[in-house]
């Protein structure tokens, strides 16, 4: 795969003083979904109208397919965009609203009218045409401003937000379609998010930020299985974190002893140098209670405080190690069903289930 876009140094701030994006060093491959996750503030959106035109990077370079845009105006970027708010224009039909990104650039009418009805075949809106976008849904309008950034066939399309006006069950139809209409196309799309189920479900790789860095740029999996620190630990998924010291490292594997006084075997993540304060990152799905938990290399006694009913599993908060709020997901079987609030059981992990990081 070829490099579509890069960020070489790229620097923003506001008020000359407070960097919002700080040394952005970023490739991104032509034909995958790259996702921009991260907290409000964190420099993703302004990472993604940096390269859309509509902020300009007080350092550095952006490029795209190997020649620098930072001068060029939004117009003339070939970029297609996608926003929270729709932006379709109100006076204009389905066809229209398709048509003008065609008009702007020149293009003739009975190839208009071909791209428009090969946008909106790939979104299945064709039966839409002449329809008002007052007269649609929340999620048919989505639907026609995704097929409006695709109609003049961008080298690249940026999605900002364009999900979250929408209720859970269409949010997630369009996650799927939206990642359908990417694979069916070959298309570079550049998404921005703050939902980490929706990125985890859409992208090929996810750039975790905060404090305007990347924290870590990886594919979904390794997010989740392999955080390099403790931020991305917490904001991917949910993680039980355990605060101690590392007393020993033996290769990948690393002894921490716990500010309650337990010691806890650990997979050493990549930031562990050796001894030092540490925490420990530990899935709540990894947890076994019981009798099987015997066998595990981390072996404790917890108390149960509340069960929280989810149908297909239990969500058992519990006593573990000094922590009051040490959250284990069981599936809805057995084990789970036994439990009582103030039972006192056996819980314990693997070492390669829980990750050190320093």
């Amino acid at each position: 795969m070829s490099t579509i876009v890069s960020f070489k140094n790229v620097q923003k701030t506001y008020d000359g003083e407070t960097l919002v994006v700080k040394n952005l060093n970023l490739e991104i491959q032509e034909g995958e979904f790259l996702t921009m996750l991260g907290p409000s503030g964190s420099g993703k959106t302004t990472c993604l109208m940096m390269l859309a035109g509509f902020e300009t990077a007080t350092h550095g370079e952006i490029l795209l397919q190997g020649k620098p845009i930072n001068r060029i105006p939004p117009e003339r970027r070939n970029i297609g965009m996608v926003f929270q708010s729709y932006a379709l224009f109100p006076h204009k039909s389905v066809a229209e609203n398709l048509a003008f990104p065609l008009k702007v650039r020149k293009v003739s009418k009975d190839e208009i009218a071909r791209k428009v009805k090969r946008a909106l075949n790939m979104v299945n809106m064709e039966k839409f045409a002449n329809r008002m976008p007052a007269q649609l849904s929340g999620g048919q309008q989505q639907r026609i401003a995704v097929a409006r950034a695709l109609v003049f066939e961008p080298a690249l399309v940026l999605m900002d937000e364009p999900l979250g006006a929408l209720d859970k069950q269409l949010r997630e139809q369009m996650q799927y379609e939206i990642k359908q209409i990417h694979e069916q196309s070959g298309l570079t799309v550049v998404y921005v998010t703050h939902d980490q189920g929706e990125a985890m479900t859409m992208s090929d790789r996810i750039a975790v930020f905060n404090n305007g860095i990347i924290q870590q740029l990886a594919p979904p999996p390794a997010l989740y299985e392999n955080p390099e620190n403790a931020f991305v630990a917490r904001f991917i998924g949910e993680s039980n974190e355990l605060l101690g010291t590392v007393a020993s490292v033996d290769r990948e594997r690393c002894t921490v002893k716990l500010e309650s006084g337990q010691n806890i075997q650990a997979f050493a993540g990549p930031s562990v140098r050796g001894t030092g304060s540490a925490s420990i990152s530990l899935r709540p799905e990894r947890v076994t209670v019981g009798d099987l938990a015997k066998s595990c290399d981390n072996v404790f006694q917890g108390g149960v405080k509340d069960l929280i009913y989810y149908g297909d599993h239990l969500r058992v908060v519990m006593q573990v190690c000094g922590r009051n709020d040490f959250i284990v997901k069981l599936p809805n079987n057995g084990v789970a069903r036994q439990l009582r609030i103030g039972d006192s059981v056996h819980v314990g992990w693997m070492a390669e289930c829980c990750r050190a990081l320093q």
